[in-house]
């Protein structure tokens, strides 16, 4: 074992603390869509799991597990991350309480659904989703199962990325991707004010954010966090809120094509941003965990890529879920590349 593995080994990951005055909770839930075969593995129907952070009661309880150990080996051999302990990611630190009791009224708070990369779990974006909670939000983190390093079912069965390996099936991904999330909007009955929704996803999960507004119109406003925009937007536009938020290589206009396509279609509210000194993975807790790890993914400190991720995700979902007004906070690392829409 290497230096720096001993010395991961001695030492507890933790996501930064939420910045909301709420508590918060979580409970995981098992979906099945029985009219719709998995498109990856077609003799199964489509099986989900999905996490829901909330506004909570204070009161005790150990927070629930980043993940399992096993969980833990496979996403980071996904990542091809070989030189720190197998079972670290599931030492990480969280803040969500299992089952805590929800605050009053969770039926009228809006709704914020999260869509992860390619290969990676739902748990990638827990320091986003604990805080949009602590926020007053309902967040709904889905596992898009066979396309992560890792989906554990309640039964024990671990579901690993049949879709990882497959060539050219971008679109195909994020096809299946928009109907996963209209299939959790018809499950979660009740427990969100279903006419204040957003959608915010990381990489082909912001690719999905945009193919799920056009698809599905329950969803109010959406956020790509550096994800190639893999189906084409109509003819028609999308017009609704939307905000594209880049890594500091992909962000730039001329960097991704979709992307300056994708603007061009966006009739509604938008924005286009990028942050400086980040990378692709800069937008998830292995932004701030891999600092800790001592193997850092970017020049920005990790700490600092959560905070901004929290901070232009929560102003946007603010604004056109809650109606707050003003334009969008600035920060020194933040790049407008639309000033006239400041």
């Amino acid at each position: 074992m290497s230096l720096l593995a001993v010395a991961v080994a001695a030492t507890m990951l933790h996501l930064p603390a939420p910045t909301g005055p709420y508590e918060v909770g979580v409970v995981d839930r098992h979906l099945v869509d029985v009219s719709r075969a998995d498109p990856w593995v077609p003799q199964q129907r489509r099986e989900l799991m999905v996490s829901i952070w909330y506004p909570a009661v204070r009161g005790e309880g150990t927070p629930k597990q980043y993940v399992t150990p096993a969980e833990s080996a496979l996403i980071l051999d996904r990542l091809n991350v070989t030189d720190v302990p197998a079972e670290v990611l599931s030492t990480t630190v969280t803040h969500a309480r299992p089952a805590a009791r929800p605050l009053p009224q969770q039926s009228k708070r809006p709704l914020v659904v999260l869509s992860p990369g390619f290969g990676l779990p739902r748990s990638s974006l827990t320091g986003l989703a604990e805080d949009l909670a602590s926020r007053g939000y309902v967040v709904a983190g889905i596992d898009h199962t066979y396309e992560a390093a890792a989906v554990t079912f309640p039964d024990g069965r671990v579901a690993q990325c049949v879709a990882c390996d497959l060539p050219g099936i971008a679109e195909k991904v994020t096809a299946s991707r928009v109907r996963d999330v209209s299939f959790v909007l018809d499950s979660l009955h009740g427990g969100y004010d279903p006419r204040r929704v957003a959608i915010v996803g990381h990489s082909i999960g912001g690719s999905a954010a945009s193919a799920a507004m056009v698809a599905d119109r329950r969803i109010d406003a959406g956020v790509n966090l550096d994800g190639t925009v893999q189906l084409r937007l109509p003819a028609r536009g999308l017009d609704r809120p939307f905000v594209l938020i880049g890594a500091e290589k992909h962000g730039t206009p001329g960097d991704d094509p979709s992307w300056t396509k994708a603007w061009a279609h966006l009739t509604g509210w938008k924005r286009w941003l990028s942050v400086q000194g980040t990378d692709h993975l800069s937008f998830t807790d292995y932004a701030p965990l891999a600092d800790q790890a001592g193997r850092p993914l970017q020049p920005l400190a990790g700490d600092r890529c959560l905070e901004i991720t929290r901070t232009y995700v929560a102003a946007t979902v603010d604004k056109h879920l809650r109606g707050r007004p003003g334009p969008l906070p600035r920060d020194p690392q933040v790049i407008f590349h639309n000033p006239a829409y400041r």
